[in-house]
């Protein structure tokens, strides 16, 4: 006699045909831990996790790196027990092009409702998801009550929702940029010719203008960003790192627009210490 399908194992195998990644949930809506021999990444991990290893576990491990659309793994012996264990069916948006914004309370339905252009909502147990077509970087606490999730994410499935899904605009993909973190002071220890600490070869404006090229050569950089901050920290301290008019000031403007490319401040600070050593400062 064939047995029923268990609920959450006929929702996924429904998602799963409309080209929707699911995963099975257990208690506290939670994916299921590694099992033993994938534990602790023993086993290398999968591909689409980023991380080295070709991991073939049969059952549904890795979370939301588990995730498939395939109807065999989803009624392979391997998942049966999860099926049983399973609470919910959860999925992966960013692998269906996908992007959930989780609403967790009145106040963030409401600032969405006045921020955001209207989509496809899905009641949650405290808020709702507005569901977007299209997938971005996911991030978690972009403002009180909100978080983002699409790629290398799991959200639950709740049901259709109600709404036309629109595209996924501007508005949400700049709420997962970060803002770049104030550059840390740093005194610039170069040595000094004799005078009043102005430059003896160039005037203050020469510097200013420097100053501004240089940061104009990092925030248009469009690759290699590594490579532009070094050279231009480098460039900079060779036409003023020894004449002493350097102030805290112009390399906070320096590190800032780094930052603005995404460098962090620790990567500023060595880059600005090669450079100095490079010169011999």
């Amino acid at each position: 006699m064939t047995q029923p399908t268990p609920y959450p194992q006929h929702t996924a195998l429904s998602l799963a045909a409309s080209g929707v990644p699911v995963l099975p949930l257990r208690r506290g809506k939670v994916p299921f831990g590694n099992c033993t021999a994938c534990a602790d990444n023993a086993c290398g991990g999968r591909p689409n996790m980023r991380v080295p290893g070709p991991c073939r576990c049969p059952a549904p491990c890795h979370a939301w790196a588990a995730a498939t659309t395939d109807p065999a793994v989803i009624v392979s012996p391997a998942w049966a027990a999860a099926w049983r264990r399973a609470v919910c069916v959860g999925y992966h948006p960013g692998g269906a092009d996908l992007t959930v914004v989780d609403l967790d309370d009145a106040d963030a339905i409401t600032w969405a409702r006045a921020a955001l252009p209207a989509t496809r909502a899905v009641p949650t147990t405290r808020g709702e998801h507005w569901i977007y077509r299209g997938a971005m970087t996911s991030r978690n606490a972009v403002r009180p009550g909100v978080d983002i999730k699409s790629t290398m994410a799991y959200a639950r499935y709740l049901g259709p929702g109600t709404g036309t899904m629109a595209d996924l605009p501007d508005a949400v993909r700049s709420l997962a940029v970060k803002e770049p973190a104030p550059a840390r002071p740093v005194i610039v220890a170069v040595p000094t010719e004799a005078g009043s600490g102005e430059c003896p070869h160039r005037t203050p404006a020469y510097l200013e203008r420097g100053i501004a090229m240089a940061e104009q050569r990092i925030t248009e950089a469009s690759s290699g960003v590594h490579a532009t901050v070094y050279r231009t920290f480098l460039a900079v301290l060779s036409r003023h790192g020894r004449c002493g008019c350097l102030t805290d000031t112009h390399v906070t403007r320096l590190f800032t627009a780094a930052q603005s490319k995404g460098e962090t401040a620790r990567h500023c600070a060595d880059a600005w210490t090669n450079a100095r050593t490079t010169l011999g400062l």
